[in-house]
Order: C-alpha cells, then sequence, then structure tokens
C-alpha cells in the first residue's frame, strides 16, 4: 500500500500537469497570430512610456497633487478594508460553522454563509464600483462599499478555512471544562489563527490600495485618476510620477506588513514597530483618519446614501437588473445568453493565459530572487553577483505588482490592438509581481 499511494500521486501530479499545459495551449489557440496584433507605431508609443520610467515629471504642483491623490486612494482603502473586516469576521465565524450545536445546523450555517461570501467576493470590485455608482452616484461611499464587499467575501472565506483548520485537541479540552461556543472561541479558536489572520489581512490591504486606485477610474478621484487624465493627455512622464507614488504606498504597507508578521512569528525580537499596540495605534488613526476625511474632506454624510432620490435610483437600478418594469428581460433572450457564454469563454481563456504567462515568469526568475541564494546558505557558494541579481529581481517583482492591471493594460493598449492578449498580458505582469512576492519565501 506505502508503494502505491506514491505512485498513484505521483500519477495524479502528472496528469494535472498535462490537463493545466493542456489548458493553457487551449487558451494560446484563441489568438490569431499575425502582424494584426500590433499598432504600426506602438513601440514609439512604448519608447516614450518607457522614457517616462526614468525621466518622470517632478515639479512642486504635481508633488503636491500626487500627495492628495495618494491620501484619497490611501483613505478608500482603509475605510472599505475596516468594513470588510468586520463583514469578514462575523460572517467568517458563522460560515465556519463554530458556534453551531448540530450537526443540521453547522452544515446549513457553512452552507448559507459561505454561499453569501462566494456571491460577494466573485464579483470584481470595478463592478460593485459600477453598481455603486449608478445607484447612488459618484459618492467616495460607492467607493468605499465596493472595495468592503468583495474583499469581505475574499477575508471571511479565509478566516472560515483557518477556524475550521484549526486543531481540536485544545478545544476539546476547553469544552470538557465547561466553556461555552462563545467562549471556547474567544479563547480556543481565536488565538490560534490570530496571527493568520492579521498576516492575511495587511496582504489584503495591500491589494485593497491597488483596488483603491483602480477606483479612481470611474471619476472618484485619487491617485488612479490622475493616472487616467495624464494618460488620456499622453503625458507619460506624469503617469509616472503618480505610479511612483502608489508604489510608494504600496511599499509602506508593504513594510508595516512584515513588521507585524515578524513581531507576530517572532515574540522576543519585536521592536516596537512591530508590537502589537503600536500597529494598533496607527491602524486606529488611520481608520478615524480616513472617515473623517470622506466625512468632513469631501463633505458627504453617510445617510445621504438613504435619501428619496438615491432610494429610487437604486429600487429602478437593481430592480432592473431582475428583470422588474422590463417587458424584455435580457435573461430570456437567447441571444444575451448566447453572447454572455461567449464572453464567459473569452475571459476564462484571457485568465488561463494570464496565470500561464505569469508562472512561466516567475519560474524563470524566483531562484536568483531567493534570499538563501543571495548570501549562498543554500548552494554554499557565494558568487558576486548574487546580491545585485537578487535586488534587481526583487525590484521589478515590486514594481510588476504594485501597478494595477488596468494601469497596465491602458499602457499595453497602445502596443498591442484590443482583444484578449493585452488583457492577458497586463494580468499577468501584475500575477507575475504577486507570485514574485511568495514564490521566494
Amino acid at each position: 500500500m506505502k508503494q502505491f499511494f506514491p505512485s498513484f500521486h505521483q500519477k495524479n501530479r502528472l496528469l494535472l500537469s498535462i490537463v493545466l499545459l493542456a489548458v493553457f495551449v487551449w487558451s494560446m489557440f484563441s489568438i490569431k497570430w499575425n502582424s494584426d496584433l500590433y499598432h504600426s507605431g506602438g513601440g514609439t508609443v512604448i519608447l516614450q512610456i518607457l522614457k517616462g520610467v526614468v525621466h518622470p515629471a517632478f515639479t512642486p504642483e504635481l508633488a503636491v497633487l500626487g500627495f492628495q491623490s495618494a491620501w484619497i486612494t490611501l483613505a478608500y482603502a482603509v475605510a472599505g478594508m475596516s468594513l470588510a473586516i468586520i463583514y469578514a469576521f462575523i460572517t467568517g465565524i458563522l460560515a465556519s460553522g463554530v458556534m453551531a450545536s448540530r450537526n443540521i445546523s453547522r452544515l446549513f450555517s457553512k452552507i448559507f454563509f459561505r454561499g453569501i461570501l462566494g456571491f460577494t467576493r466573485s464579483i470584481h470590485e470595478l463592478v460593485w464600483a459600477w453598481l455603486f455608482v449608478a445607484a447612488v452616484g459618484l459618492s467616495p461611499y460607492a467607493a468605499v462599499f465596493a472595495i468592503a464587499i468583495p474583499y469581505g467575501g475574499i477575508l471571511g472565506r479565509i478566516f472560515a478555512d483557518m477556524l475550521e483548520d484549526v486543531n481540536e485537541e485544545p478545544i476539546k479540552a476547553l469544552r470538557a471544562a465547561g466553556a461555552s461556543k462563545l467562549q471556547a472561541l474567544i479563547y480556543g479558536y481565536l488565538p490560534l489563527v490570530r496571527a493568520d489572520m492579521v498576516s492575511y489581512t495587511m496582504y489584503r490591504f495591500e491589494c485593497a490600495i491597488r483596488s483603491s486606485a483602480i477606483m479612481s477610474f470611474i471619476g472618484l478621484g485619487g491617485l488612479g485618476y490622475q493616472i487616467q487624465l495624464s494618460l488620456s493627455d499622453l503625458k507619460y512622464d506624469e503617469v509616472w510620477l503618480f505610479v511612483y507614488y502608489l508604489i510608494t504606498v504600496v511599499l509602506l504597507v508593504d513594510l508595516w506588513s512584515s513588521l507585524i508578521r515578524k513581531g507576530l512569528t517572532h515574540s522576543g525580537k519585536k521592536g516596537k514597530f512591530g508590537s502589537g499596540y503600536f500597529s494598533a495605534i496607527i491602524g486606529l488613526i488611520l481608520i478615524i483618519g480616513s472617515w473623517g476625511y470622506i466625512a468632513a474632506g469631501e463633505n458627504t454624510h453617510l445617510f445621504e446614501l438613504l435619501s428619496n432620490q438615491n432610494l429610487e435610483f437604486a429600487g429602478k437600478f437593481f430592480g432592473g437588473l431582475i428583470g422588474l418594469n422590463d417587458a424584455h428581460p435580457a435573461f430570456f433572450d437567447s441571444k444575451s445568453w448566447t453572447e454572455a457564454l461567449k464572453l464567459t469563454v473569452e475571459t476564462l481563456q484571457m485568465s488561463i493565459m494570464a496565470i500561464g504567462f505569469a508562472t512561466i515568469a516567475a519560474f524563470l526568475t524566483v531562484i536568483p530572487a531567493a534570499r538563501n541564494i543571495a548570501n549562498g546558505t543554500l548552494t554554499s557558494a557565494k558568487k558576486w553577483y548574487n546580491w545585485p541579481l537578487f535586488g534587481l529581481v526583487r525590484i521589478v517583482y515590486i514594481f510588476s505588482r504594485a501597478v494595477p492591471e488596468l494601469v497596465w493594460a491602458m499602457m499595453i493598449i497602445f502596443l498591442f490592438k484590443p482583444g484578449i492578449l493585452p488583457g492577458a498580458v497586463a494580468l499577468a505582469l501584475h500575477n507575475f509581481g504577486i507570485l514574485g512576492k511568495l514564490w521566494p519565501r
């Protein structure tokens, strides 16, 4: 039997690899590889864009504008994540089933709340933003809710999985001592998953900043809005100035996240910057400052969303989604379903192609990006070029993931004609940076 299982798993891995390779090849056949893919003058534009990378526009006025836009982007991300954490924490606990007493209620709780989490995270934040803008207009709360709902769904799913995977022995000991379900949750489950919850939440906070920049593309202000305006005016040096602001914000959050992770995993070595109290105070200041800015700085009030006019618009919009007051709803039209199926297949092909490109690029660069390769502890051989190569690849990773996929797409479209390929390349560039962050570790 011992000989059978390794063989069985090896065959499964081989079969899975072949299937993944076949799917990737299938996605590549969706593109007609010829000269029609490119713009004739695309190379010249790309050179101008690359020139802006080296020489970004930097004037006092643009510097101040970049700082203000960076703060707006950060404020929307913080406000959205504060709501997402509350939603994820409550729904994640319920979706894990740890509070249910009976098997049938545990099963119902898991199915029902995991279904809610699945629905909310399956819709991209940009789509949520369009929905909220259509319903309540260009309000900062449209961006905040558009971040909070899908990120709450993602976090809630991960929180639920973490709680389900907790070692049951300490929980049984608490229960045997007379602890209630709530006491077992507070003194048993949560302390065991606290470090993982915080670490993953900080990673998602970094993602939320990029998403907040994307929100700006629908006219809600922030760095994405400035990038879009500069791209429209073909001012690539200004584009890169604002992109550098975005990269700086993402790097600061990444640094803060690293300090917290070290504080959580090395309890004896944590400094004051990695301590829980320090991070909690910084987080609280950011949350209060963000909500205060949205309410006072942008002069918006949460209860304005519930005005009669907004409720009327929201009712018409969401009613239209399910075909109310429409004599011929789209979901009763076979042509609509055919078109939706075609777009779904194209989206799937684009996603497969993107993750394929990103995986290949990450596979080719991950070895020099590993710290134990750079310092020679893994190979027992120190080369003079290891550290420069390590730094170069890590900078490429940071650069690649800090720029949102939509910004990559808006630049790549100058080289490629609209289609699946530019979308796949943009997604691949962004995911290459994320894989590059995770794999070397």
